[in-house]
C-alpha cells in the first residue's frame, strides 16, 4: 500500500521516514519529495509497505502524531490525477482571429 505523509519537518530525510514506519512492518520504499529548484524538502512524502494490514495500522497510529514538533497527517495515497501538460489559459494563437489575419 502506498501511504501519503504530509506536514513533515523540512529536516526529515528518506531514512527518517522509513524509521517512522518500520515498527509497523516491512517498508519497501520511503521518499521525501524535494523541490527541483532548491533541492529542499517540500514537506511531504510517500511510504510503501508490503503488508496492507500493517499499512492500515501505521496510518491509524501515526496520523496526528508529532514528529519534530509538527503534527503529521498520514493517509492512503490516492492515484495521481491526470492533468494537462501545460496551461495556456484557453488561448489559441493559431486561430482565424489572429491579429496577423490580413497582414500577408
Amino acid at each position: 500500500m502506498n501511504i501519503y505523509v504530509s506536514n513533515l519537518s523540512f529536516n526529515v530525510q528518506d531514512e527518517d521516514l522509513r524509521e517512522f514506519f518500520a515498527p509497523y512492518g516491512e517498508v519497501t520504499s520511503a521518499k521525501v519529495i524535494m523541490d527541483k529548484m532548491t533541492n529542499q524538502s517540500r514537506g511531504f512524502g510517500f511510504v510503501e509497505m508490503s503488508d496492507e494490514a500493517a499499512s492500515k495500522k501505521a496510518i491509524a497510529e501515526l496520523d496526528g502524531a508529532t514528529v519534530e514538533n509538527r503534527t503529521i497527517k498520514v493517509n492512503e495515497a490516492r492515484p495521481r490525477e491526470a492533468r494537462p501538460a501545460r496551461n495556456d489559459y484557453g488561448r489559441n494563437f493559431n486561430n482565424s482571429n489572429s491579429y496577423n489575419k490580413n497582414r500577408y
